[in-house]
């Protein structure tokens, strides 16, 4: 079972039903289903084969979602990436993934620069014609018959999540894990169907994003697109297009606020809110719902390679808010100490997760062409996720930190090692030290700590442009310290306990201080 013989089958049911919605752009089930083969057809006269990768760096729109079930279609494995990393992140990703085609924007057309060496893969543009690459345009103008192929292989989506090491790793995610969750899972515990609206706030590219398109075109229900994420734009959209259940993390929530202040009356049609990412405060559910109290707010905790692990209901947000839920129907979890035996309730040990055969359920199937480190997150089918966790008498979870050493800034992961490697390019640094401390709107900010050698003139705006190069505005530290050495414990260790005390300290006295 395939997302895109699921959504084939949605659009012979009701071709006249909108499927899309982005700005003044919308599209019906049937016009989708025939764009779809005609990308399709499109993407094989460029060579595509089943199994070869198509890397997206496109922005929310009804094109990415055109070549995300185009390659479904003809068996190409998806790489979406967020519009949000720089031209070397993708150099890395397309280095890693070799794919056989890149699709841009032509806003990002210099990225091709970047990447064209890579591997040599085609390129697709879309927004206008750009020398020496496949206009979108041109691939719709194929023939849109019926497409019938042998049966591909499951494999769907090749999703880049950091690793501790600062190396991105690309999860693989089946249609397997999609159709499960997505399909069956979401639709029986939080009651969606094909009559609802659905809004996503966050980028597609993303596992979130992602799961609201498969809800919506897989339920048949329509999906309101938002280019770009702006709370009066979303108000707006809620509003015109009845919108009955939206997606977003807790920022995107807090975001919102003033919005719906205005005017809760215009978000009437609302009637569930799915929340996941950084932990989500009390007093943010509080506020949220004494706004909308007709809305059931379900929150969630997922992993990119992991789907869904556990959920809180709405009755159980507000008596039990500090937990991340009990697991979802179908995943089994335990909680083990160092040496791997299962801790008792109330005491800390790292989460491992399962549901079944990698990549049959919910649990990835493996990372890509990374054999070794496949092998040590997947061990006897479980996947050791690196959080540490502890669990109560009643089975309800709570996270109590992070062995990855893991910032979460607007629902989006950030490895320390990564961003610390892209600091140490600067030659100017002797070391650098990334923590995360708690932030108001974000959930956490990223801090870093900077070891310059004596004598350096190394100013915090070098730090901050070394940044920006290399990594993600996401990514980019909010707060820079420059220190003569960083503290470290007998062993030479950073001790980061302390750094995070201590960015508090100062910033609590200094509020603005060093402040990116």
């Amino acid at each position: 079972m395939r997302l895109d013989t699921i959504f084939r089958a949605q659009a012979v049911r009701h071709p006249e039903k909108e499927a899309l919605v982005c700005g003044s752009d919308r599209v019906s089930y049937g016009e989708l289903d025939r764009r779809i083969r005609s990308v399709a057809t499109g993407l094989l006269k460029l060579g595509a084969k089943p199994g070869d990768r198509l890397v997206i760096y496109l922005p929310n729109g009804i094109e990415l979602v055109e070549l995300l079930y185009a390659a479904f279609s003809v068996g190409v494995i998806a790489v979406p990436v967020s519009t949000r990393l720089t031209p070397l992140e993708l150099q890395y990703i397309c280095r890693d993934s070799k794919p056989f085609a890149v699709a841009l924007e032509a806003a990002s057309a210099q990225y091709a620069e970047v990447v064209k060496n890579v591997s040599g893969p085609a390129f697709i543009i879309t927004g206008m014609n750009v020398s020496g690459t496949v206009p979108m345009a041109e691939l719709r103008v194929n023939d849109a018959a019926p497409l019938h192929f042998l049966p591909f292989a499951d494999d769907a989506l090749v999703l880049y999540t950091s690793g501790t090491t600062g190396a991105p790793k690309g999860a693989v995610i089946t249609h397997s894990n999609l159709v499960v969750q997505n399909y069956f899972v979401h639709a029986v515990e939080w009651g969606i169907t094909r009559d609802d609206n659905y809004l996503v706030t966050t980028p597609l590219a993303h596992r979130a994003g992602l799961a609201r398109l498969a809800n919506a075109l897989s339920l048949g229900g329509t999906l309101v697109i938002l280019k770009s994420f702006d709370p009066v734009a979303a108000v707006l959209a809620i509003e015109n297009e009845k919108v009955t259940v939206a997606g977003m993390v807790p920022t995107i929530c807090r975001m919102l606020l003033p919005a719906i202040q205005d005017d809760p009356s215009r978000c009437e049609s609302l009637r569930c809110i799915v929340v996941t990412g950084e932990a989500f405060p009390a007093e943010l559910k509080r506020k949220f719902l004494s706004l909308l109290p007709h809305v059931r707010l379900v929150s969630f905790f997922a992993m990119t390679e992991a789907g869904a692990v556990t959920s809180l209901s709405h009755e159980e947000q507000l008596v039990r808010p500090e937990s991340i839920g009990r697991p979802t129907p179908g995943v089994e979890i335990r909680i083990v100490d160092d040496r791997g035996i299962d801790t008792h309730p109330g005491q800390p040990g790292e989460l491992l997760v399962r549901s079944g055969e990698p990549g049959r359920f919910t649990v990835m199937r493996c990372y890509y062409e990374r054999p070794e480190e496949s092998a040590t997150a997947l061990r006897d089918g479980w996947l050791h996720t690196g959080d540490i966790a502890k669990c109560d008498e009643l089975g309800y979870l709570y996270i109590i930190d992070r062995k990855k050493d893991m910032i979460i800034t607007g629902g989006l992961n950030v490895y320390t090692k990564e961003v610390e490697q892209a600091l140490l390019a600067n030659p100017g640094i002797a070391d650098a030290a990334v923590v995360g401390i708690p932030d108001d709107v974000y959930g956490e900010s990223v801090v870093a700590f900077v070891e310059r050698p004596a004598d350096s003139p190394l100013t915090v705006e070098d730090v901050i442009a070394t940044a920006q190069e290399r990594v993600a505005g996401y990514k980019k530290p909010r707060h820079v310290f420059l220190v003569d050495h960083l503290p470290r414990n007998g062993t030479g260790k950073v001790l980061k306990h302390e750094l995070r005390l201590r960015a508090e300290l100062l910033l609590r006295a200094q509020p603005q201080a060093a402040k990116a």
